[in-house]
């Protein structure tokens, strides 16, 4: 059977270090939606509403890069990184809907963001281009598809703590390494 474009997930972020919650989603996400053909993690140059990032941008990518490098069906994007400026979702959704010729788009977003997603640039547009999913904790309620994860950690909240428990093993000694310098 001829498959004329594909099926994928695009999972944005700072991930400002990466931790387990974001491992978590990539796997469970990938278990609950059979149909996805390519996973992106992307992560962001600098989160639209944020005005900087503990870690550097290139440094996060890196880390991404090292967590998901075995991951069947995941690729790391450098789109935002490249562009060295706040990227908007639309534009970065765009550029892989093309690149991958996909026919068929996730979005993956926590339940913080769906809560907020009507302030996102061009929502109503992004919204046509995609189906979102959302991750929820604790089983928070939304509309479509969701997806519950059972972790409740932030990178928020492990800057705060420097907790390397919540730091997934494959890339612990280097954010180990980040965090002594600092």
């Amino acid at each position: 059977m001829l498959m004329i474009g594909k099926t994928i997930a695009i999972y944005g972020g700072s991930f400002d270090p990466p931790h387990i919650g974001h491992e978590l989603i990539v796997h469970e996400v990938l278990s609950v939606l059979n149909d996805i053909d390519q996973f992106i993690v992307v992560p962001t140059y600098l989160n639209p509403f944020k005005s900087d990032s503990f870690l550097d941008s290139t440094v996060r990518y890196s880390l991404v890069q090292q967590l998901f490098k075995d991951v069947a069906k995941v690729a790391v994007s450098d789109f935002e990184i490249k562009q060295e400026r706040k990227v908007f979702t639309l534009d970065t959704v765009n550029f892989l809907k093309q690149q991958y010729d996909a026919k068929k788009i996730y979005l993956i977003i926590g339940s913080d963001n769906a809560q907020t997603f009507h302030l996102w640039h061009e929502y109503e547009q992004l919204k046509s281009i995609v189906e979102l999913v959302v991750i929820t904790r604790k089983n928070y309620a939304v509309d479509g598809i969701s997806i519950n994860v059972d972790v409740d950690v932030s990178s928020t909240q492990l800057r705060q703590e420097l907790n390397l428990d919540l730091i997934p093993k494959k890339i612990q000694n280097e954010v180990k390494k980040i965090w002594n310098k600092e």
